[in-house]
C-alpha cells in the first residue's frame, strides 16, 4: 500500500519508534561506508520550489548511499513554471518515479501531488509542516538524552512549520514542549488541538507564553529557527521588530538546565534568533543535528518508499 508523509500526524508513536530504529541502523552503515541496497533500482524525484542545503543534500546523498537514483526537479525548469497544473505534473511524475520528495510553498501542493501521482510523497517542507526535519531532530534528542519521555523542550521564536511539526513530534514521544512567541505568531491552532489528543496517550504537554525566560526555565532543550522564513521576506522589517528579545543567548542558556542543549534547524542568522557564542558553544548540538538529516532521510525513505524492506534494520 502506498503511504506518504505529508504530516507527522500521518504516523503513530509506534511507527515513529520504528523509523528512529531504522535511522540508527542506517547511520552506522552510512558512517562506516558499508554497501546498502535498500533503494536499489529505485528512482526518486526531488521536486523543489524553494532553495535548500541540508534537506536536498541529505536526501540526495541518502538515496545514492542506499543504491537508488535521485533526480533534482527544480520547478523553475519544469512546465509548472509556465502554468501546467500540478495535478498534470503529478500524473506524469507518478508514471515515471517510485516516489517524490517535495519542498513547496503551499501545503496544498503536497496534497495534490499525493492525490494524482499515486506514489509515495514525502514533505521536505511546506508552509504548514517540516516533518522530516523533526524526525531527524527527535533522533538527535534520543542519541543525546536517551529517554525522551519527560524531557522539556523550549522553542523560542516563530510558530512556523518547524514549530508545528515539533508540536506533533513532542506529543508522539512524551516530551513537554513550551513555546515562547510574540502575539500573532502562534503555531497553527488546528495542529495544537489535534496534538492535545496525542498528549493524553504519551504524557506530553504543551504551553505557550510570551516570555522566553519562562519557557527556558530548567529546560533540557532550547530550540529556535529563523525569524523570517522563506516566503515571508516582505514582512522582514515588522518581524525583526516583533521578535526582538526572542533570542537564544548566553543569558537564556543559564536559565535552562545545566546540561541543556541548544538546537537550530539552520540556516541561522547569528545575532538575531541565536548568538554566535551559543551556536559555537559547548552546549550546541547544531552540527550533530544537521548531520542527522542525512541519516534521517535514509530511515524515512526506507520506511515509506519500500515498507516491506523498512520493517527491519538494514
Amino acid at each position: 500500500m502506498t503511504r506518504s508523509l505529508l504530516s507527522l500526524f500521518d504516523i503513530s508513536s509506534e511507527e515513529l519508534s520504528s523509523i528512529l530504529q531504522l535511522i540508527e541502523g542506517y547511520k552506522k552503515k552510512i558512517t562506516n561506508r558499508e554497501d546498502l541496497t535498500s533503494l536499489q533500482s529505485t528512482v526518486l524525484g526531488l521536486l523543489f520550489e524553494k532553495p535548500s542545503t541540508r534537506t536536498r543534500t541529505g536526501f540526495e546523498t541518502a538515496i545514492h548511499r542506499l543504491g537508488g537514483e535521485a533526480l533534482y526537479l527544480q520547478t523553475d525548469n519544469l512546465q509548472a513554471s509556465r502554468g501546467e497544473p500540478i495535478k498534470d505534473t503529478a500524473r506524469v511524475l507518478g508514471s515515471y518515479l517510485d516516489g517524490i520528495i517535495a519542498r513547496v510553498y503551499a501545503h496544498d501542493t503536497l496534497c495534490q501531488l499525493e492525490k494524482y501521482a499515486a506514489i509515495p510523497v514525502i514533505n521536505a517542507l511546506s508552509d504548514l509542516e517540516h516533518p522530516t526535519q523533526v524526525i531527524s531532530d527527535i533522533f538527535t534528542l534520543r542519541e543525546l538524552k536517551h529517554d525522551l519521555s519527560g524531557l522539556t523542550l523550549a522553542y523560542i521564536g516563530d510558530g512556523n512549520n518547524v514549530c508545528n511539526s515539533l508540536i506533533i513530534g513532542t506529543a508522539l514521544t512524551g516530551i513537554q514542549m513550551r513555546i515562547a512567541c510574540p502575539k500573532g505568531y502562534e503555531p497553527h491552532a488546528e495542529i495544537i488541538q489535534r496534538a492535545r489528543a496525542l498528549q493524553e496517550d504519551s504524557g506530553a504537554s504543551l504551553s505557550i507564553t510570551r516570555e522566553p525566560s519562562e519557557a527556558a526555565l530548567e529546560a533540557d532543550v532550547l530550540y529556535t529557527d529563523v525569524w523570517v522564513s522563506m516566503g515571508k521576506e516582505k514582512e522582514q522589517g515588522k518581524r525583526l521588530r516583533d521578535f526582538r528579545g526572542y533570542q537564544i543567548n548566553e543569558d537564556l542558556v543559564k536559565k535552562a538546565s545545566p546540561d541543556a542543549i541548544a538546537m537550530h534547524c539552520l540556516p541561522a542568522h547569528r545575532g538575531l534568533e541565536i548568538t554566535d557564542e551559543v551556536i559555537e558553544g559547548s552546549q550546541s548540538v547544531v552540527w550533530q543535528q544537521a548531520e542527522n538529516k542525512l541519516h534521517g532521510a535514509a530511515g524515512i525513505l526506507a520506511f515509506f518508499i519500500h515498507p516491506k524492506r523498512g520493517v527491519k534494520n538494514p
